[in-house]
């Protein structure tokens, strides 16, 4: 395989959104309220079980009713991704109603994310390679500031959002709308990611797929950089 383009997932490939209890913290500074401090772990901790925290862990109990339809096809629209996370963490008491939109409103800004350590190494040598590069995610927000802020989006083509075009993978619509706007041939493309069943999806393209482990920032210092190898 002659790769020409690469692809990757966003959150858990290229960055890692913060704690749960660090995403609480500065949900709370920023509404001006404030929790004794074991109820803030414990509230953190519920949080977590319930999956409220977007790109942190899975719900430990799958959504019901309602909840279930809409968090199968969260990824197709703001408004559905906004809605299936505030329904999570609204099974968890929080001290102002508000505090819910605060926390979904958090966990969009670039200070609740962090590149991983080697993301922008790898970027930066595939953009002296020639090779395309675009950025396919399952959400329901614009990512490209915090890649901004982060000062990676020179190194990117191209970004295709499942919420901007109503398709989420692992349709392979998604992946051929990114290959499109990079004007490479799928059979050319190599898509990187932390979920079989979503990136693995590029797959039925003919695209090549490599998979990243979804792991804190500080235990994945070099999971990107075998990327570089499948190109020699």
């Amino acid at each position: 395989m002659t790769v020409k383009g690469v692809l990757f997932d966003f959150s858990g490939t290229l960055f890692r959104v913060e704690s749960t209890d660090s995403w609480l913290r500065a949900a709370l500074a920023g509404s001006s309220l404030t929790l004794p401090e074991a109820e803030l772990v414990r509230t953190a901790q519920a949080l977590e079980r319930a999956g409220a925290l977007p790109g942190g862990a899975a719900p430990e109990e799958a959504p019901t009713g309602d909840l279930a339809g809409l968090w199968a096809l969260r990824d197709r629209s703001a408004e559905e991704h906004r809605a299936a996370y505030t329904g999570l963490s609204r099974r968890v008491a929080l001290p102002a109603l508000a505090l819910h939109d605060a926390l979904y409103d958090r966990h969009m800004t670039p200070s609740a994310w962090s590149p991983y350590p080697d993301a922008a190494e790898v970027l930066a040598a595939l953009r002296r390679r020639g090779v395309a590069v675009g950025v396919v995610s399952n959400i329901g927000w614009d990512l490209r500031p915090v890649f901004r802020a982060h000062g990676l989006d020179a190194y990117v083509d191209v970004y295709a959002l499942s919420y901007e075009h109503g398709v989420q993978k692992p349709d392979p619509r998604l992946f051929a709308l990114a290959c499109a706007e990079l004007g490479v041939d799928a059979r050319d493309t190599l898509m990187v990611g932390d979920d079989r069943r979503a990136d693995g999806g590029a797959a039925a393209l003919g695209c090549g797929v490599h998979f990243v482990d979804h792991l804190p920032i500080a235990g994945r210092p070099d999971g990107l950089r075998p990327v570089l190898e499948l190109l020699d």
